[in-house]
């Protein structure tokens, strides 16, 4: 990760806190965001703790809220969908956790520790089983694909904060 400027190169020195690794994303990470909803009902800590005790190492964090207009660029793959302005406008409704997260087989793992995407089918123990209200309203968000996990992690962070 050199930087070179002006016939300079410039490399972080060890133990600088700058992330040195690849970027190459690997298959045992993938994205959640804890959702608007949960957040609002105070969940995010007792998410986080379900995510860290199931065996997650959190890779990357940080709280924001997103615009309408990043909330519709994240979610553009639904845009033909019908419910797509009203999951733009929940997902711009109030703050988020965004993480990326990993662990062996992450992607696969961390769907079944949230649930289906309906509470009322979802796993009894699950994230979503716990604290989702509803199908739209369901607590958090998780990559459903290692590419898109990829896809989605690049979206909220770039490779200093990741560690």
């Amino acid at each position: 990760m050199d930087d070179k400027r002006q016939g300079l190169t410039f490399a972080p020195a060890a133990g600088s806190g700058v992330n040195t690794k690849s970027n190459d994303f690997m298959s045992n990470r993938t994205l959640t965001m804890i959702k608007p909803d949960a957040m609002k009902k105070g969940y995010a800590g007792a998410i986080l703790d379900m995510i860290i005790k199931g065996g997650f190492r959190i890779v990357a964090l940080k709280q924001i809220q997103l615009s309408a207009e990043k909330a519709a660029e994240f979610y553009a793959v639904h845009k033909e969908r019908p419910f797509y302005g009203e999951l733009v406008e929940f997902m711009s409704s109030g703050p988020i956790i965004a993480a990326i997260l990993e662990k062996e087989n992450a992607v696969a793992d961390f769907r079944a520790l949230i649930g289906a995407t309906d509470p009322a089918k979802a796993e009894k123990g699950t994230i979503r089983k716990l604290y989702a209200s509803s199908v739209g309203e369901n607590a958090v968000h998780g990559s459903d694909s290692d590419a898109n996990a990829k896809i989605e992690a690049d979206f909220f962070f770039s490779s200093l904060e990741r560690f």
